[in-house]
């Protein structure tokens, strides 16, 4: 349960952020920049789809470390954001990894697999002295492996569509999200139908987040949705936050167990 005397925040995520996905988001976030300060949660993926890795790109890695300083989060996002495991062998696993997402990289790794990529990721990290408080799986999905080395490392949350979870005991914190599946005219019609109930919905809802993906930047009917919504949240008084920052302002509330 979020902390109801704080006044209602508002959490700006971008999902999938790599130097091939920079030039997506850039239009989006010089607008989100011009609004005044409204720090955002970078999701950041180490060699996304294997054939970007940051080391190989300085200019990148200098503009996240000068969105550090700015105020922005920078959270670790998998490491290669694909799923090259073994293939599926039953039905529900090969619905999850081949018709809701070819992406669930940490959906099928033992506890050794994803705490050495876990461990990779937080290295990445240390050596050019970004702070590191969380980690998302790609498409949110996690084995229970995953959770396991997630429970031995000093990180202070993960997430999934509609929670937050503290690290590492995965206390519950109910943190509603928005986010579409824009790859098609129809899915963006549906998305927008879909979002715009569940935000009348949430109206009071101590925290919303607000998850931005690089394929929503490249269609104007989705990317001018997001910064219409940003606005209008910010209007009505919601507190634009980090993750983190907002996690920690939670501190003390009673959660749930997972």
């Amino acid at each position: 349960m979020a902390d109801c005397t704080n006044p209602p925040a508002l959490l700006l995520v971008l999902h999938d952020v790599a130097p091939s996905t920079w030039a997506d988001y850039q239009p989006l976030v010089e607008a989100v920049d011009a609004l005044g300060n409204v720090p955002m949660t970078w999701l950041v993926v180490p060699d996304f789809h294997r054939h970007n890795p940051l080391d190989a790109y300085p200019d990148f890695k200098r503009l996240l470390s000068e969105r550090v300083e700015r105020g922005d989060e920078l959270a670790l996002h998998g490491y290669f954001h694909d799923d090259h495991e073994p293939a599926p062998t039953t039905p529900r696993d090969w619905f999850m990894r081949r018709i809701y997402t070819h992406e669930g990289e940490f959906y099928g790794l033992s506890r050794e697999a994803a705490l050495a990529r876990l461990h990779a990721g937080i290295e990445l990290f240390q050596r050019h002295d970004w702070p590191l408080h969380g980690f998302v799986a790609p498409a949110w999905l996690m084995s229970d492996g995953t959770r396991q080395a997630l429970r031995e490392l000093p990180l202070s949350y993960t997430s999934d569509p509609q929670h937050v979870y503290r690290l590492p005991d995965f206390t519950v914190i109910d943190a509603p999200g928005l986010v579409w599946s824009a790859r098609s005219a129809w899915r963006r019609g549906v998305s927008k139908f879909v979002s715009e109930r569940r935000r009348r919905c949430w109206r009071e809802a101590p925290v919303i987040r607000l998850g931005l993906h690089p394929v929503d930047m490249r269609h104007g009917f989705s990317r001018d949705y997001w910064l219409h919504t940003l606005e209008r949240m910010l209007a009505d008084g919601r507190v634009p936050m980090t993750k983190i920052n907002w996690l920690v302002q939670q501190r003390g509330q009673p959660g749930r167990a997972a």
